[in-house]
């Protein structure tokens, strides 16, 4: 086991620093695979905000940093991070919400949203990062510290890349998480549209281009995914547990089952309400919380072993005086103008046609789409197609990718069958390799048949350009498309 260090904890009283929780561990921050550690941010302006972190050091091998504590070949790390914060609230609703649906309220919240709250949760999580990537280079020599931050640097320069973590990391893991973000400001209070809005700026500012770009670069799924599946799941489980909550605790008949679903949903919110229970008053309110899950590099060698790593990390909020932090509990929830309902998915089936500059012969190309669909004239998606194609003179098989983000925008949208036409930008990879990495603009005519509020049916062809090769490329797709929620009930 490697060294800890000791810090105390302070508490902001009248100009005069007291110690409130002498000897407090923190162990070595990881960032990439090597150390862990955490860190005590202090109380000001009113405001305390207290950091206790359960430590564990282990190998001080330095060759690069990882966000969770190693123990032996499966890493677990135990954050836990208290926040205090003392909010205002405020309790009156404005009904233009409803006429201007998508009005961003996280910087100027009317509606009665915790805006503190939110902002103490936020601030908790960059300063923990902040602070345990100071500690960790205090730890690395020059060259090992400009090695780290050239290759964030790097990563971040190079941009967005379709990236090869296993599906489990990237359509599970990045969900949870994503939900998580969205979950923070849900349970302050905030609408739906202004709960993504703010878990897309964490998954994208925090993590993509910020944290995970020490380790790889930044991930174009894992841009659109997170945000997007996130708000899918975090909603699920923001109601699922307001349900089982107005049940007392009891899912299927066993309170048992709904204290694991709880826990499973929200480990912190769980842990709060058994700390209240055994207080006997009103002591915590919800923060969040997260598991996470996946291999990391042991190395910045592109050779390097992998490991597996579990962490929980949790937060929590205290009231004041014993009242809760937010303006009101979070199951007290109004009918959104913006709901889930504006997210779809779609899978589908295309026939991929390539410049003859390629020399491979067409082939059938799967894809799925994940999109958010504004209104009946307008949405945006994230389209990926793969396919197995011929080389023309040796016979061999060439994996060839096509993905595009792209806007369609549709006509006669009060019918159920609506002429649109894509436009958008994307690249295509042969053999999965960057250095053959294509730009495109691609242009697409369809039509969409909507069958039910959830489920439609669109057909298109797609025509894409390279700009630096000159090349042409021509699909005909077809796709089976999902709305979530109430789906498109306007």
């Amino acid at each position: 086991m490697g060294p800890t260090a000791a810090i105390d904890i302070h508490l902001n009283c009248d100009r005069c620093w007291q110690p409130l929780l002498p000897e407090s561990a923190i162990s070595l921050y990881q960032l990439a695979g090597k150390q862990s550690g955490h860190f005590v941010p202090s109380a000001r302006n009113g405001q305390l905000v207290i950091r206790a972190q359960n430590i564990v050091a282990t190998s001080l091998d330095s060759e690069t940093m990882s966000l969770t504590v190693r123990i032996g070949t499966i890493g677990l790390l135990l954050l836990l991070c208290v926040s205090v914060t003392f909010a205002d609230s405020q309790d009156e609703t404005d009904s233009s919400i409803y006429d201007r649906p998508y009005k961003v309220s996280l910087f100027r919240p009317e509606n009665g949203e915790d805006r503190q709250r939110l902002w103490s949760q936020t601030k908790s999580i960059f300063t923990y990062t902040i602070v345990a990537v100071g500690l960790n280079a205090l730890l690395l020599d020059d060259k090992e510290d400009r090695d780290l931050l050239d290759q964030w640097k790097t990563n971040v320069s190079y941009g967005a890349v379709w990236d090869r973590d296993k599906w489990v990391y990237n359509y599970v893991g990045h969900i949870y998480a994503g939900g998580l973000y969205y979950q923070i400001a849900r349970k302050s209070g905030y609408r739906q549209w202004d709960a993504f809005i703010y878990s897309s700026m964490m998954s994208t500012f925090y993590w993509e281009y910020g944290v995970e770009a020490f380790a790889e670069k930044p991930s174009i799924q894992d841009l659109v995914v997170t945000p997007v599946m996130g708000w899918i799941y975090g909603e699920w489980a923001f109601n699922k547990e307001r349900q089982i909550r107005s049940q007392g605790g009891v899912l299927a008949g066993s309170r048992f089952l709904g204290g694991t679903a709880l826990f499973l949903l929200d480990p912190v919110d769980s842990m709060g309400s058994w700390i209240n229970k055994l207080s006997g008053r009103q002591i915590v309110t919800a923060g969040p919380g997260s598991f996470v899950y996946r291999e990391v590099a042991v190395s910045n060698q592109p050779d390097a072993p992998r490991e597996r790593q579990l962490s929980l990390n949790v937060q929590y909020a205290f009231g004041k005086d014993g009242k809760p932090a937010r303006s009101r509990p979070y199951h007290e929830v109004s009918d959104d103008p913006v709901h889930t309902g504006i997210v779809g998915i779609s899978l589908g089936i295309g026939h991929i046609s390539l410049d003859e500059n390629w020399n491979l012969e067409p082939g059938i190309m799967p894809e799925w789409t994940l999109g958010l669909y504004f209104s009946p004239a307008l949405s945006v998606r994230l389209k990926y197609g793969r396919a197995s194609l011929e080389e023309k003179l040796s016979g061999e098989r060439v994996k060839y990718e096509n993905y595009s983000l792209g806007g369609q925008f549709y006509f006669n949208t009060n019918a159920k069958t609506r002429p649109y036409i894509s436009a958008g930008v994307g690249e295509e990879i042969f053999a999965e390799d960057l250095e053959r990495k294509t730009f495109l603009w691609h242009l697409a005519p369809g039509l969409h048949q909507k069958i039910s509020n959830n489920w439609s049916l669109q057909a298109d062809w797609a025509i894409f350009y390279s700009p630096s090769k000159k090349t042409y490329e021509n699909s005909v797709n077809a796709r089976v498309l999902y709305r979530f929620g109430r789906g498109e009930d306007s």
